[in-house]
């Protein structure tokens, strides 16, 4: 039986993005090779591939001059690309949550950071507001949602200076106006294939700004856009996946279709979560994240909480533990989870409450 996968990553996958990918890992298109074994180089591939670069940019609505890659490393790697490039006098960053306090780490190692608000006082449970964007700065960088903590970024920011957006985790699920930002990037695992790729979403033109001499070859952007991201071998097998659930988000109806589902999922759980006596949320509404929804028990149930993950498990809801730093629950409800999961998370919620409250 077919488990309702709530993992914060690798993340649930659609059913024609796993039946496409396990006929390839047999025999890509009967061409007698395995999806594993082609060339990067061969025709099979580069198709695939170009295929991969035009369904994002449809499906995203990315505009002329921006470039996308796929490359390996994860968004980690990222977090120091990007000041590596660009970090010329100070970035700012907006802190909040632990991947975006990774990524300041990684930036001052590079130059001064900026960090024009941080919501670490509150333990991440809220989005920062009001805070001024200087414009003296190389550029700004956001962590669009934050999965340990459960906020998100609803809205496209606009910057005076040159926006970079780690949207790892809610990639997909919203119309974005990519015009605003100079780099998006993230890692597949959490809204759009396996671990093992990362896409990044490039404007052309700010490569102009690369003053630094002594960055490697292969964390070079001017590298990977020239060679189209196949300097060295990109991870085949996962691009793959991508482009079938690129496929598969096209077939559903795009990202305007994406953005209903993510909301009708998150409201239907939320007000489960709301309506309890003993579960509760633990972010302000208005900056709830609809990919990880995270919530407790309340006091007085707090010692139930590893007895319903098991009982979760039991009605096949797997993957609700909370992160290891937090603790609770935390149901990651990405594009690939169908409703019908959420609702078999919140009748085992709404079940174990009766018979335990």
């Amino acid at each position: 039986m077919r488990k309702h996968i709530f993992n914060a990553g690798p993340c649930v996958l659609s059913d024609m993005a796993r039946e496409n990918t396990s006929k390839a890992i047999l025999d890509l298109d009967g061409i007698g090779q395995s999806i594993m074994e082609v060339s990067h180089r061969s025709k099979e591939f580069i198709t695939i591939f170009n295929e991969t670069v035009d369904l994002f940019k449809e499906i995203l609505s990315v505009p002329e001059g921006y470039s996308v890659l796929f490359l390996g490393g994860g968004a980690s790697m990222q977090f120091c690309m990007i000041p590596f490039n660009f970090l010329n006098n100070k970035a700012a960053y907006l802190d909040t949550g632990t991947w975006s306090t990774k990524a300041i780490k990684e930036a001052r190692l590079f130059g001064e950071v900026d960090v024009v608000a941080s919501s670490a006082d509150d333990n991440f449970l809220h989005i920062p507001k009001g805070y001024t964007i200087p414009d003296d700065v190389d550029y700004f960088h956001i962590t669009t949602n934050n999965t340990i903590k459960g906020t998100e970024i609803l809205k496209d920011i606009d910057s005076p200076v040159p926006l970079m957006a780690d949207m790892s985790s809610d990639i997909l699920s919203r119309p974005v106006d990519v015009s605003k930002y100079d780099i998006i990037y993230g890692g597949a695992q959490k809204n759009l294939g396996p671990a093992g790729v990362t896409f990044v979403i490039i404007k052309d033109e700010i490569l102009e700004r690369v003053t630094r001499s002594n960055i490697p070859t292969m964390l070079k952007y001017r590298t990977q856009v020239e060679k189209g991201s196949m300097f060295n071998t990109p991870p085949v097998t996962a691009i793959f996946t991508v482009r079938e659930t690129l496929r598969w988000v096209k077939s559903m109806g795009g990202l305007e279709v994406m953005n209903k589902l993510a909301q009708a999922k998150s409201d239907l759980l939320y007000n489960a979560i709301d309506n309890s006596s003993m579960f509760t949320g633990t972010v302000p509404v208005e900056d709830r994240s609809r990919m990880n929804i995270c919530f407790v028990m309340t006091e007085k149930y707090k010692d139930k909480e590893a007895d319903f993950i098991s009982f979760a498990a039991s009605r096949s809801c797997v993957g609700i533990k909370g992160h290891r730093s937090v603790g609770g629950f935390r149901a990651s409800c990405y594009n690939a989870l169908e409703i019908d999961g959420v609702q078999a998370l919140v009748d085992a919620m709404n079940d174990y409450e009766k018979a335990n409250a």
